[in-house]
């Protein structure tokens, strides 16, 4: 079921989000840093599990890799969002903050790489 596969990548993709923005906290950087460093590197690695794995009959190339990294990269906006509203506005540590912002942006993520990485034409 893509769900199951979806939640599994998604897992992994913010395990290594937020391993790199707890590695950045306490290395120093702010987490806007922080981010910039984990968005390369979590698009490359969420689209290549994803569309061998939670979709895979999904479009592979550079206009799906297109559409995956404007959805993932929307994440960045909304990841700052709450990561002010937790960190800066109401005192909440980032190792705490960065996985409940991600828990937050679970819907609109499903939402999104469905569209990103629609079937090939001519598949289900």
């Amino acid at each position: 079921m893509a769900i199951g596969r979806f939640l599994g990548v998604g897992l992994a993709c913010a395990l290594l989000h937020n391993v790199i923005m707890i590695g950045g906290d306490f290395a120093g950087w702010r987490y806007f840093v922080s981010s910039l460093v984990s968005l390369p590197v979590v698009t490359v690695f969420g689209y290549v599990l994803h569309t061998r794995w939670t979709f895979p009959g999904a479009e592979r190339g550079h206009a799906s890799f297109a559409r995956y990294a404007i959805t993932v990269s929307a994440n960045y906006p909304l990841s700052l969002a709450g990561l002010y509203v937790f960190v800066d506005l109401l005192g909440v540590p980032v190792p705490f903050a960065a996985p409940a912002v991600t828990a937050l942006l679970f819907l609109f993520n499903w939402i999104a790489n469905r569209w990103a990485l629609r079937a090939r034409r001519g598949r289900a």
